[in-house]
């Protein structure tokens, strides 16, 4: 059980150390590391704890952390005080990192910000963020099978079915798409709604 919490912690860490670009960008990593590294919970139980984080307040990859690290620890068996203990664990290692940084760069990020290098590296840094998103968006549509992670040229991407379970949810997700997008519906309002019909239809 310590072996894990160390592992919760540094795995954690870890993902707070290299996630740019906010929670959305920060799922795809923790979904590679507590779903395929350690196996900690599975891709389904991974998808219910994103859309709780999502309906929840606060960062969304922050309240994952949160959840993860319960969820962890409950699954081995762990009693309540010691799965709010990996709670903790996991929230505060993801957290951590961004705090240092930002502590320690506060005082000369006026200095720096229009430094060309420091520029460069933010602009080309974009891309990367988005991919993230996007790899984000996949794997909570999709049960994504990933094999060769620690040889980056190696990696193998597999579909392996879709995390929806039925065309109403499909039919859901893309009345939610067209009235966040196209009407600009307040997303507050689209979880309320989407809430009700899905507790209506299932």
């Amino acid at each position: 059980m310590i072996l894990t919490f160390i592992q919760l912690f540094t795995t954690f860490f870890t993902i707070g150390i290299f996630t740019i670009g906010g929670g959305y960008a920060m799922l795809s990593l923790i979904q590679a590391q507590v779903v395929t590294v350690h196996s900690w919970i599975d891709e389904q139980t991974f998808t219910d704890i994103v859309a709780i984080s999502q309906m929840t307040p606060g960062p969304i990859g922050i309240n994952s952390a949160t959840y993860i690290g319960y969820s962890t620890i409950q699954a081995m068996g762990g009693g309540e005080l010691l799965s709010v203990l990996g709670s903790f664990t996991a929230t505060a290692a993801v957290i951590l990192p961004s705090f240092i940084i930002v502590l320690a760069i506060a005082r000369a990020y006026d200095k720096i910000k229009e430094n060309r290098i420091f520029k460069g590296i933010m602009d080309n840094l974009k891309p990367a963020v988005a991919g993230l998103i996007a790899a984000a968006a996949l794997i909570l549509t999709f049960s994504v099978k990933w094999s060769g992670i620690p040889g980056l040229s190696d990696v193998e991407i597999s579909i392996m079915g879709e995390n929806f379970p039925d065309w109403k949810s499909w039919v859901l997700f893309g009345g939610t798409f067209f009235a966040s997008f196209r009407m600009k519906t307040s997303p507050i309002l689209l979880i309320v709604i989407g809430g009700i019909i899905g507790f209506i239809i299932y």
